[in-house]
């Protein structure tokens, strides 16, 4: 329905039923045939409210679904309370008592608009703020609700007392409808965009809801009104503003959501920063006020003995329901703060560890930049020892001996220069490079870099099969990742004789890695790749070379994961995807071939 019509139909509305209500009032004579048209037509009115403010109960913001809901059941209760004075006037034909047990209901109507409001659904709240504020308007409104058994019941019940009753009743009905509208009033100003303009309506039907009230209750004291007065037309009015104000935020959907998304402005924070504390204070304050009505009503309450008596134990029972509330509030508030605590400290515990983690990464880059000087300076006797070497195995005029031992010095010089050019290739910082590799050369390239540490009696076993497709990947990188896995192995099972197996085959579409040993196994096989977490000794062990191992194949596409082994031990298993086109002629280069610099 266009713009146009809609407030077309809204304009009708409010013409229809005012103007119906204004003629009957005028034309029709006190009597039962005006009392019924009063009655019905303040029946009718709540329905027409809700019917604009539940429209917009059907959002995917639950919070601003119970918004509208609430204030549709503060018509509601009013409506069944109206319901009930109607069939007192119109089917009984009887006058409705002035101690009327409905006008709780009456009352009532204004404490789902106030916990309306306490929502605040034009701000993105967190769960905790929602949950604390929650406690504390739970406190405040069991602390209204107690204030009205406190003031007002005893004059019903206890010692009926007409002057009492009204007296009482008046002045907090009253005061919870300046509560009202002082709240919409406060958000009305603070809002903006569409929000705005939803409380300025809302705010305006409050004011003429307050208005009605006390005009209708000077009238009783004067005895001038009766069921379809003039005087029912702000409280008539009121309704239909109410549902006016539902329609203008379906209307403004969309609007709505971004101006609470620029209202809130801090979505990203922590909740635990965003408390109120003016209600968490007010609703300590109440708490602390109960033994102040206790001792009034001991000392200084001039009313009978039973009245006091029954004020004495509403209080008791509000010392022990709001308490209880108070102990809740705080156990979550409690709870959430060890929660920030844990936090806090894991986090200044990961940045300690970060910080050694870059004294000994600048330790580690100044010694690869003199490993890989010395490495240079290496090469360059090792070439002319193999040379030498060379030429002497390949002299006939030698003797044999000699040519044996001349060929035995060119193969471990040969072993040396893989060495070198292994350990420049891993310590090297280089862009990636993507080529078509053979996972079988990129292990034997990482288990000839580890057979440079000796520690340790573990043993090695390789069962690496002999037909395996390639895989598409950087060769300095891939090897970091079997050399950190290797390590780890090693370094798990000590100083024992273990073995620790590599295996590689094909499965399906992957090619697979696989590193078991025969350690104690993983105690967290979940926790293992997650950043600084580490079982090893305080200084031994920072936690990340899994995590980058991690961060590594899952660049290459493939998978990483874990598990121990049933019979002891830890496997660690890498998938990568083949490659079963044929390459190209660049494509052919063997993964441990290293480029000298």
């Amino acid at each position: 329905m266009s713009t146009s019509r809609t407030w077309g139909w809204v304009a009708a509305v409010w013409g229809v039923t005012l103007g119906s209500y204004a003629v009957a009032s005028l034309l029709l004579p006190a009597g039962p045939a005006l009392t019924l048209f009063g009655d019905v037509g303040q029946c009718i009115v709540p329905l027409l409210a809700n019917a604009g403010l539940l429209i917009n109960a059907g959002s995917p913001h639950w919070r601003r679904n119970l918004f509208w809901m609430l204030l549709a059941s503060g018509s509601s209760l009013w409506m069944i309370g109206q319901i009930q004075w109607t069939y007192n006037e119109a089917v009984l034909h009887r006058t409705v008592p002035i101690l009327y047990a409905s006008d709780i209901l009456m009352f009532a109507r204004g404490i789902p608009f106030l916990a309306a409001l306490a929502l605040q659904p034009h701000r993105l709240g967190s769960n905790l703020r929602l949950r604390l504020g929650t406690i504390d308007f739970s406190l405040l409104l069991l602390w209204w609700a107690f204030l009205y058994a406190f003031v007002v019941l005893p004059w019903m019940y206890v010692t009926p007392s007409l002057a009492g009753y009204n007296l009482t009743y008046d002045w907090l009905s009253i005061i919870q409808d300046f509560l009202i509208v002082a709240g919409t009033a406060v958000f009305w100003l603070r809002t903006r965009g569409a929000w705005r303009s939803v409380y300025a309506h809302l705010f305006g039907a409050s004011v003429l809801y307050l208005f009605g009230a006390l005009l209708a209750n000077v009238a009783i004291t004067v005895g001038q009104y009766h069921t379809g007065n003039l005087l029912d037309l702000p409280l008539v009015g009121s309704f239909l503003w109410m549902g006016t104000a539902g329609i203008v935020a379906h209307r403004h959907g969309a609007a709505l959501d971004a101006s609470a998304e620029d209202s809130t402005g801090d979505t990203g924070a922590d909740p635990s920063q965003h408390e109120n504390p003016i209600t968490a204070t007010l609703a300590i304050s109440v708490v602390l006020s109960l033994p102040f009505f206790a001792l009034w009503a001991l000392r200084f309450s001039r009313n009978a003995t039973a009245a006091r008596d029954f004020q004495l134990q509403v209080t008791l029972v509000a010392i022990v329901a709001l308490t209880f509330l108070v102990f809740l509030r705080q156990h979550i508030a409690d709870r959430d703060r060890i929660r920030l605590l844990a936090r806090s400290e894991q986090s200044i515990g990961n940045l300690q560890r970060l910080q050694a983690q870059l004294v000994q990464s600048e330790k580690l880059v100044s010694l690869g930049q003199l490993a890989a000087g010395a490495a240079h300076e290496i090469n360059n006797p090792l070439t002319a020892i193999l040379g030498y070497s060379d030429l002497m195995a390949g002299d006939s005029s030698l003797p044999e001996n000699t040519r044996a031992t001349a060929g035995k010095i060119r193969d471990q010089a040969r072993r040396t220069k893989m060495l070198v050019s292994n350990l420049l290739s891993f310590a090297r910082q280089v862009p990636p490079e993507r080529t078509l590799l053979d996972i079988n050369t990129v292990v034997a390239n990482a288990l000839q870099l580890r057979s440079l540490d000796k520690h340790g009696s573990a043993r090695i076993e390789t069962q690496l099969e002999s037909v395996l497709p390639g895989v598409r990947g950087d060769a300095n990188q891939l090897m970091q990742v079997c050399f950190n896995i290797l390590k780890n192995g090693l370094d798990a099972m000590g100083g024992t004789a273990g073995v620790l197996t590599i295996k590689t085959m094909r499965d399906r579409a992957s090619v697979v890695v696989l590193f078991s040993d025969t350690g104690p196994g993983i105690k967290d096989p979940h926790r293992v790749f997650d950043p600084f977490y580490t079982t090893k000794p305080v200084g031994q062990g920072t936690g990340l070379g899994l995590s980058i191992c991690y961060g590594l194949v899952q660049e290459h596409g493939g998978r990483i994961t874990c598990y121990n082994r049933p019979e002891g031990g830890a496997v660690f298993r890498i998938d990568l995807p083949a490659v079963t086109a044929a390459p190209s002629a660049r494509e052919l280069q063997p993964a441990g071939a290293a480029k000298n610099s």
